[in-house]
């Protein structure tokens, strides 16, 4: 049965929408002042950070609990001997894959809103996946459904109350989304815009039997970072996450048909993509404040002097010790060399210092006698980025 495209429609409120507008010069402003607020090398590291912080709370937002520490472990590859939760933290070093790919420019030259892109990134994430995870099961009939890497569904599926598209219709409505959110064809705030808007419009078509929530917020992420409005340094994830009851419900809601003649002229309510529009740059532009006062240098570095002072007291760190990590907070990285001159000690006493802050993971290099910059273990997470990850368990 063919289905009518106009029923996804429309596709973008109205241009020149007042609070849109508003919104998405604020976000701009603001993301553009907190770019340049770290050294490069450490906007590297704490951008690692984050990329663990994004795949956490994306992986919340669908149900899946895999805390940090756990995170931590797979990436260095010790997994659980538990399989559901070995499973699980197999895949979030397939979301963090994927988005370090993203992160280093090493994704296809389509536009991120692009159905293509949406492919490249379910194929790149469910190559990754452990089998286990890569079955659905039909909760109507119990029919057990293999996830095929990057290959649109071949049957129905009900997403609460809503209906997708059937399969044989996917490639119209998705055609329809490439040229709705074509970059080309948009000015500088409906590019920003676009990428709300077209979260909600990427879920109603649901090319995918799983994944299609994780996809979508990858592809959001991978547009702002495309537009110069997103950065490694910060998430939607984490705000969408921290308020999930709100983001389903008005995703829900955008799902509902029109509301009358003052409710825009398509299929589906404008006033409800306009709402979560809203809601979703109120997100944005939320957690570009909170990563910026989170890492704000003179805060940052104040945290960092109480938690090793804590630590010096217990006999956990040497003395000398925050010298060298202010150092390569302040400049990024430093040569092992210059450890006497930083903190003022004898060689061997220093030496000392830079050995325990290794050992720790606070200070990391490349190799053996490189430059060594900041490290970021699950450890001090808490103590140096409160409310970054959920407390510690």
């Amino acid at each position: 049965m063919t289905e009518n495209i106009t029923l996804m429609e429309p596709l973008l409120p109205p241009e020149g929408t007042g609070e849109l507008n508003d919104l998405a010069i604020d976000l701009v402003s603001k993301a553009s002042s907190f770019a340049g607020m770290l050294n490069p090398v450490v906007s590297k590291s704490i951008g690692n950070l984050v990329r663990s912080m994004n795949c956490y709370y994306s992986n919340l937002i669908e149900g899946h609990d895999t805390h940090p520490r756990d995170i931590d472990r797979a990436m260095a590859e010790d997994y659980s001997s538990e399989p559901k939760k070995r499973a699980l933290q197999k895949e979030a070093v397939a979301h963090i894959a994927v988005q370090k790919l993203i992160d280093e420019d090493k994704t296809p030259a389509f536009y991120p809103l692009s159905s293509e892109y949406g492919r490249w990134i379910h194929e790149e994430f469910c190559t990754r996946l452990p089998e286990e995870l890569l079955w659905v099961e039909n909760p109507d009939t119990g029919e057990k459904i293999k996830i095929i890497p990057g290959k649109y569904r071949n049957g129905m599926v009900a997403v609460g109350r809503h209906i997708p598209p059937r399969p044989e219709n996917l490639a119209r409505f998705l055609e329809r989304f490439d040229e709705a959110y074509d970059a080309n064809k948009l000015s500088r705030l409906q590019r920003i815009i676009s990428i709300a808007a077209s979260h909600h419009r990427y879920v109603w078509i649901h090319p995918f039997f799983d994944g299609n929530g994780r996809v979508v917020r990858l592809m959001s992420y991978a547009a702002l970072k495309k537009i110069d409005v997103g950065s490694e340094l910060w998430s939607v994830a984490r705000g969408l996450a921290r308020r999930k009851d709100e983001y389903k419900t008005l995703l829900q809601a955008a799902d509902e048909p029109r509301r009358g003649d003052l409710d825009g002229r398509g299929s589906l309510s404008q006033k409800a993509l306009v709402d979560f529009s809203e809601f979703f740059l109120n997100i944005c532009i939320d957690q570009v404040e909170y990563m910026r006062s989170l890492l704000d240098f003179k805060t940052l570095s104040e945290r960092m002097r109480i938690h090793v002072e804590e630590m010096i007291a217990l006999k956990e760190l040497p003395k000398g010790s925050y010298a060298l990590l202010r150092e390569a907070l302040l400049v990024g990285e430093f040569e092992r060399g210059k450890v006497e001159e930083i903190t003022g000690l004898n060689d061997r006493t220093a030496r000392a210092v830079l050995y325990a802050l290794s050992k720790k993971g606070l200070l990391v290099s490349d190799t053996p006698r490189g430059p060594v910059r900041l490290g970021f273990p699950v450890d001090v997470v808490e103590r140096w980025f409160p409310l970054l990850y959920p407390a510690t368990k």
